[in-house]
């Protein structure tokens, strides 16, 4: 059994959908589950004052029965409360006024690219003479329906004591130091009651300064996001063939969020700086489990999990629709301008953390039931702790 996703919507369409497939019967789902992991997504300092009014409207309208599963696929739908704003501009029906819509007021026909969104490239690809076609889908709102996909799936990782963390480790070079402690399980709720999401108090408050320049200044700011997850049994992935090594499916879902630039596992590329004989996790036995004395590969090898805490850092650029608008080229005239300033946070990497944990949520319990199978949850478990069992004998 996999796990698939698919979502629809623009950023301010009527709706965002998200489909699930695969999630076995039996699994615990509520709206409010839903709506408190929302709600995480909106928080965090430098957010735009979009946020105050994107408030998601959740309904689950298929696959879910008295809050269980039922094995088939689930969809959720996510309302855009601001959608009687943006009807007149997103109709989805064709208009005979459509000019006339295009030329003015909210939502007119934008010709003006952002450096570094999908606008030009979008408009390219697809013959559009409105860069606006390209990002409304391209848009991070997106990650509404990430997250409603990876809390669904963290209700598996949570019956069988898998959970996962993210924090905040750099904003705008502001760095949480080297030998800070990585937080466990139990850290989230710590971690979320930071205005920037930083386990590490003392950067926290630098991190907050920093995005009050960046605002001073009219300008944005990127950073690094960690996730940590703990309770994972050894032998989730492949390395069997290249697309099934969980390494690269993590990877490849890390950078499918929008503005995500790299990614890196346990020491990542530090280990092309040290020798061979530094940069591997020695192996025991402790008389009971094989272990590792180190964690530098981050709870993986060849694409498979160690059984270790896993861990994985991702770089995310600072946005790209800035208050000081960057140079571009009208796609009407071919003549220099300035690019479009969308309304947007001066720093989004707070609200980042919570997108890529669910991301991470979607990956991991993908990866698990490839390994376990089962239509249920209780077949979910009884085939892990079968599995433990046998590994523990050898």
């Amino acid at each position: 059994m996999r796990l698939r996703l698919l979502t629809a919507g623009e950023s301010h369409g009527p709706a965002l959908v998200a489909t699930v497939e695969g999630l076995p019967a039996g699994l615990s789902v509520s709206s409010a589950v839903l709506d408190v992991e929302l709600a995480r997504r909106r928080h965090g300092h430098g957010r735009s004052p979009r946020m105050d009014f994107e408030v998601d409207r959740i309904e689950i309208i298929g696959g879910v029965r008295h809050g269980r599963t039922l094995g088939g696929p689930v969809a959720v739908l996510i309302h855009n409360t601001e959608w009687p704003k943006w009807r007149e501009a997103m109709d989805p029906e064709p208009r005979e006024d459509l000019d006339a819509v295009r030329a003015t007021g909210r939502g007119g026909r934008l010709t003006r690219p952002r450096p570094g969104h999908t606008d030009l490239v979008g408009a390219l690809k697809y013959g559009f003479d409105d860069v606006r076609d390209a990002l409304e889908r391209s848009s991070a709102r997106e990650t509404a329906a990430r997250v409603v996909a990876g809390t669904l799936a963290s209700q598996l990782l949570h019956a069988v004591g898998i959970r996962i963390v993210s924090h905040v480790v750099n904003i705008g070079g502001v760095r949480v130091p080297e030998d800070a402690a990585t937080p466990g399980p139990d850290d989230l709720e710590r971690i979320d009651a930071s205005p920037v999401r930083c386990a590490h108090p003392a950067t926290s408050e630098a991190m907050v300064a920093r995005i009050d320049e960046a605002i001073a200044d009219h300008d944005t700011l990127g950073g690094v996001i960690e996730v940590v997850v703990h309770g994972l049994p050894p032998g989730l992935g492949s390395y069997v063939h290249y697309d099934r090594k969980l390494d690269a499916r993590l990877a490849m879902a890390c950078l499918s969020v929008q503005a995500m630039k790299g990614v890196e596992f346990g020491d990542g590329f530090r280990l092309a700086d040290v020798p061979g004989s530094r940069a591997h996790d020695e192996i025991e036995h402790d008389g009971t489990d094989f272990v590792r004395r180190t964690s530098r590969a981050g709870g993986l090898e060849g694409g498979v999990t160690t059984g270790q805490p896993l861990t994985l850092r991702v770089a995310k650029k600072p946005i790209s629709s800035i208050p000081q608008a960057l140079d571009t080229v009208d796609i009407d005239t071919h003549e220099p301008a300035k690019a479009i300033n969308q309304r947007s946070d001066a720093c989004a990497v707070p609200r980042a953390g919570v997108v890529l944990e669910h991301v991470v949520a979607f990956e991991i319990a993908d990866a698990l039931l490839e390994k376990t199978g089962g239509d249920t949850l209780a077949e979910v478990q009884r085939n892990l702790a079968g599995y433990l069992a046998d590994v523990a004998t050898r």
